[in-house]
């Protein structure tokens, strides 16, 4: 049974991998093979009008602010996994998977994120690339906890 402590951590690597992934996502959206992001496809499509009328840059952190929520509450969410689960070194980059697929196969449709140019595959492979990503760090596998080290 996870603790509260393996809880928050892992809450913790949720907030810095989500932010890793942004910085991740500007690059590959600098060099072309991203387009925009879902975050900014919820916000252009569900925000309120309030943010919708503000300043770019304000809307950005907004985005910004709650993908790193999302992130957070996901890495909490790894840290209830069972521990031997979190100890599998295989399990960080396939979780990030899943809550790629998650989102792709049921969240994003709901939203009405899906659409024509984002179907790219160089874009999908760029959104699960950062995704394996979010979940390495979320595992700590860069720098494990000492109750997950094998």
């Amino acid at each position: 049974m996870p603790d509260a402590a393996s809880t928050v951590r892992a809450g913790v690597r949720g907030l810095i991998a989500a932010m890793a992934m942004s910085g991740m996502r500007d690059f590959t959206a600098n060099i072309g093979l991203l387009e925009k992001s879902p975050p900014e496809v919820i916000v252009e499509r569900h925000a309120p009008r309030k943010v919708k009328r503000l300043a770019a840059e304000h809307r950005s952190a907004i985005i910004e602010l709650a993908h790193w929520g999302y992130g957070t509450v996901g890495g909490a969410a790894f840290g209830l996994l069972p521990r031997r689960w979190r100890a599998d070194p295989r399990i960080g980059p396939l979780y990030g998977l899943v809550v790629w697929l998650a989102f792709e196969l049921g969240i994003g449709p709901l939203l009405g994120v899906q659409y024509r140019e984002q179907r790219r595959l160089a874009h999908r492979a760029m959104l699960a690339v950062d995704h394996m990503m979010y979940g390495t760090v979320v595992a700590g596998r860069l720098a494990p906890a000492p109750e997950v080290r094998p």
